[in-house]
């Protein structure tokens, strides 16, 4: 069982713990529990209640009606309001709260829906995407297990694949981009969905996932000759380390263009040639793409 301080609940349902605190004295949305040492926190059951509150809230409910709702009837009413509105804040909490249960079905189920209901591109990008951040906060307060984390990579993994195979065949002449994620570097989703975009807007895709020796990639690249090559680095990484990997690739792909994204790209303030290009989002790699067709 998760447990979760008030700065928690505030990151993961936009709430802030000003607010929290008011609406549990005046409408007691929640009660938190304390520590043998008088200190507050919440559990699961809580953060459940707290976004879906928080959505219903940004719909236009006032808090003293949704305040007399028990939880059961919170749930319905943000999956009604979900499926009749666009509901994309309210999908990313039942995301949420069907990865803590661990629940496979839920999850799947939700999937169906959404791609039924936004096409399976903006699925991930309106709904997956936002989500993973949320999941980064669960990651970091020690609220959920690398069984969650990898619970949720899995399946969201699968989907990508599945989309991915459903596309048709790209000819051998059309530009050819290489993907992969450096040696110790396992964060492979946002890489796989940036794979299905390429394919998807008939690049001729090599994709060799993550945690690839350099050596295989220089193998590879010799081999296959790609005309640009895709790379991201999310893992905690000191400047100096980022900038000798891009200097590397720099010598021994001097005749190619680069596009590198991912947390550490985006963050660190990196002096980066015409050579190579930064990949924000999904938006930006399409802006990319059409740039050089």
């Amino acid at each position: 069982m998760g447990r979760y301080s008030i700065n928690d609940i505030e990151k993961l349902s936009g709430i802030k713990a000003h607010t929290i605190r008011i609406w549990e004295k005046r409408h007691k949305v929640v009660e938190p529990k304390r520590t043998s040492s008088n200190i507050r926190y919440y559990d699961d059951q809580d953060l459940k209640r707290v976004l879906n509150i928080s959505f219903l809230n940004n719909q236009g409910l006032k808090i003293s009606a949704i305040a007399s709702m028990q939880d059961d009837e919170l749930h319905e009413k943000v999956v009604q309001l979900s499926r009749n509105g666009d509901g994309v804040g309210g999908n990313i909490e039942r995301m949420i709260v069907s990865m803590i249960e661990l629940d496979e079905r839920m999850l799947e189920k939700l999937f169906s829906e959404f791609t039924m209901k936004y096409g399976f591109e903006d699925t991930i990008v309106k709904i997956v995407f936002p989500f993973l951040k949320k999941i980064g906060v669960l990651w970091q307060t020690g609220n959920i297990s690398p069984a969650h984390e990898h619970f949720i990579s899995n399946l969201l993994r699968q989907k990508i694949i599945v989309a991915i195979d459903a596309l048709p065949t790209v000819d051998d002449n059309r530009t050819k981009i290489l993907f992969y994620l450096p040696d110790g570097e396992l964060h492979e989703l946002g890489l796989l969905f940036y794979h299905y975009v390429a394919k998807k807007n008939n690049l001729k895709t090599i994709y060799l996932g993550q945690s690839l020796p350099y050596a295989d990639l220089l193998a590879v690249s010799k081999l296959q000759e790609p005309d640009l090559i895709f790379t991201s680095y999310i893992s905690p990484l000191s400047t100096e380390a980022l900038n000798k990997q891009i200097n590397r690739l720099l010598t021994d792909f001097a005749d190619k263009t680069i596009l590198l994204s991912g947390y550490q790209v985006m963050q660190n303030n990196l002096s980066l040639p015409d050579s190579i290009v930064r990949i924000a989002d999904a938006k930006e790699f399409k802006h990319f793409l059409l740039s050089i067709q």
